[in-house]
């Protein structure tokens, strides 16, 4: 049996936090400075090595909200880091939301200030930017001297991730690290009901508190972000590993993460139609179960076939679901091709936004 690991206090029907894990922080090796120029445009093909080098030096962790109320023991304050953070560059971290939520008064927060530890072991705050639910982001700024933030930085690659693509990570998991793993690619249009876009499926070792951590190329680009797990039930339950990893695709962690920089709200494409996947024939069809908002206002009807969408074939709901959110915009026309009876119409469309 297959409990769905994912880390979100606002999601009952999930069974652990990819956060929440307090170990002694040990082992860290410091590393000199390293210069890197601010910026999000992709950089020049480093060795793979030194990808990995500043991936690391990029990685922070994201501190337990208590730490300061922690007592000292004989060694010191025990470090407890609870998930991880990637630096963009600028003195931006970007995370997962849940990642750094909190409970307060019985409601779920994303708090204004979170304190973050660097790969050299600085402690340093950061305030919110903003966060996003609907893709599970959140984005701070170091309130620091920019020669206390993060050694280097890393930079959204240029293209998606796609079967078979050799990637890394690096985190904090089980509240240890930084510690760094590897993998590949499996289904870069997997889909879970913990987030509203599509994920990218890894076959990469992660465990509580990677979440929020970067997902990278053999560049050293950021192609992902660490989301959540799926973990097979064992006697061993607390362990919370796995290899099935999922990570938000980095285009679209990239355009929320632009978007709340600007100060602006991230907005999604909303058409408005409830599908069904029926057999006509021998063949399996979505057909429109219902039609509310835009669609309806358009003139779609229960049990039209739906074709394709601005000439690009549908056969899938998350084919429509991929096209809405990644190629479209709140406000924009589309042109849906259905087939009603024996004739095949053309419906346009003008997309409500999330």
């Amino acid at each position: 049996m297959e409990s769905l690991c994912r880390n979100s206090l606002f999601n009952g029907t999930l069974k652990f936090r990819m956060s929440q894990y307090s170990l002694i922080l040990m082992c860290l090796v410091i590393y000199g400075g390293i210069g890197f120029s601010p910026g999000f445009a992709e950089s020049t093909a480093i060795p793979f090595p030194h990808a990995v080098e500043q991936a690391k030096l990029s990685t922070v962790g994201i501190l337990q909200s208590d730490q300061a109320d922690s007592p000292e023991n004989d060694h010191g304050l025990p470090v407890s880091i609870r998930g991880s953070g990637i630096h963009i560059g600028q003195g931006v971290i970007v995370t997962a939301r849940h990642a750094v939520e909190r409970s307060e008064g019985g409601k779920v927060v994303v708090p204004e200030t979170i304190r973050v530890v660097t790969d050299d072991l600085l402690e340093l705050p950061a305030v919110r930017q903003g966060a996003n639910a609907y893709l599970d982001v959140a984005v701070y700024q170091l309130q620091a001297p920019e020669s206390d933030w993060p050694q280097a930085h890393v930079e959204f690659a240029a293209r998606d991730a796609t079967y078979g693509d050799r990637v890394f990570t690096v985190g904090y998991p089980l509240g240890w690290g930084p510690a760094i793993t590897f993998g590949t690619v499996g289904n870069p249009n997997a889909f879970l009901s913990t987030v509203q876009s599509r994920l990218v499926q890894v076959d990469l070792s992660t465990c509580s508190g990677n979440s929020g951590g970067g997902l990278l190329n053999e560049q050293g680009q950021l192609v992902g972000l660490i989301h959540a797990i799926i973990q097979t039930e064992t006697l061993q339950e607390d362990r919370r590993c796995s290899r099935f990893a999922f990570a938000l695709p980095g285009p679209l962690v990239q355009r929320v993460v632009t978007s709340l920089l600007a100060g602006n709200v991230p907005g999604f494409s909303v058409l408005g139609i409830q599908l069904q996947t029926v057999r006509l024939g021998k063949r399996w069809a979505l057909v429109v179960a219902k039609a509310t908002g835009p669609s309806q206002h358009a003139g779609f009807r229960k049990g039209d076939v739906l074709l394709a969408i601005n000439n690009m074939p549908i056969a899938t709901p998350a084919q429509l679901k991929n096209y809405l959110i990644e190629r479209t915009e709140p406000g924009q026309m589309v042109v849906l091709k259905v087939q009603r009876g024996d004739a095949q119409e053309k419906i346009s469309v003008m997309l409500g936004g999330s």
